[in-house]
């Protein structure tokens, strides 16, 4: 199945489970009640909207934190009505989000387990802590799995979907391929390195990727710093399209540009272009004048 069936199917879950809350926080006679079930609702249904297979930025940290505050709210506020409610914290492990998220959503199951041992009775109230400390185990396993899928799918995957916009990590293993099609076929190629400010390095990238040919690949190596391998005919012609594109780029920080053929270490060029000043800078130029 195709990933953006995928989505779909999920983005529909989503907005099914968002418009069940908003039918329990109609019904609802109590005001902190119907609050907090609106809230839930809108979150699901905000969740949905948004939803887009990217693998550029994940969720931001409170937005995550939102679905584990509300259901803890749900049970502490009557949880005689919400009992039930407690068996979604194995549910919830399972989103993608820090460790440190996790840790709490577990100190908050615990927290909303511990006051109902009135309500259950001794007997229900201890068989409903392991079936809960079972059915999160089983959760947080589960998200350990997505998690190292997920991690090894973005080593593979484009950053931005329909952008040739790819990890860091598959740059090194791309240099080789097109240094050996170069030498075969005769062409000119060149690594180009952009340093950007954090908050402008995505913008650079979008518009370093509509610049270059859709057969050169671009990299983002890190949060400031992107890549991409430029293939001419010449070096003539190299010199052109690369002048052509630093002006069309508008970007302030320094770039550094180095021939495939001569490029020893990319840790060191990295190293370089993190010294060197403004501007572009091409190695090797000097000494072939």
């Amino acid at each position: 199945m195709q990933t953006k069936y995928k989505v779909g199917l999920l983005r529909g879950n989503l907005l099914v489970a968002a418009l069940l809350l908003a039918l329990l926080a109609l019904v609802t006679t109590t005001l902190t009640e119907a609050l907090l079930l609106w809230l839930a609702a809108t979150w699901l249904a905000v969740t949905a909207l948004l939803l887009a297979f990217n693998h550029r930025r994940p969720a931001t940290v409170p937005w995550q934190l939102l679905p584990g505050l509300l259901l803890a709210a749900l049970l502490w506020v009557d949880p005689e009505r919400h009992v039930t409610w407690l068996w979604a914290w194995a549910v919830l492990l399972m989103l993608p989000q820090p460790r440190w998220i996790l840790l709490l959503e577990a100190l908050l199951a615990l927290a909303t387990w511990w006051p109902l041992r009135e309500l259950l009775g001794l007997e229900q109230w201890a068989l409903a802590g392991l079936l809960l400390a079972a059915l999160m185990l089983l959760g947080l396993s589960r998200a350990l799995d997505l998690r190292a899928l997920r991690q090894s799918t973005l080593r593979r995957a484009r950053l931005v979907p329909g952008l040739p916009l790819w990890p860091g990590a598959r740059l090194g293993q791309d240099l080789a391929l097109e240094r050996g099609r170069s030498r075969r076929e005769g062409v000119h190629a060149e690594l180009l390195l952009l340093h950007a400010p954090r908050h402008r390095c995505w913008s650079l990238a979008h518009r370093l990727c509509r610049l270059t040919h859709s057969f050169e690949p671009c990299y983002r190596l890190d949060p400031r710093t992107l890549a991409v391998i430029l293939t001419s005919r010449n070096r003539r012609e190299a010199g052109e399209r690369r002048e052509a594109l630093w002006r069309h780029l508008d970007t302030r920080g320094p770039a550094r540009v180095i021939f495939l053929h001569e490029l020893a270490s990319l840790a060191d060029e990295q190293q370089a272009l993190a010294r060197q000043v403004a501007g572009l800078q091409v190695t090797g130029e000097a000494a072939d004048a």
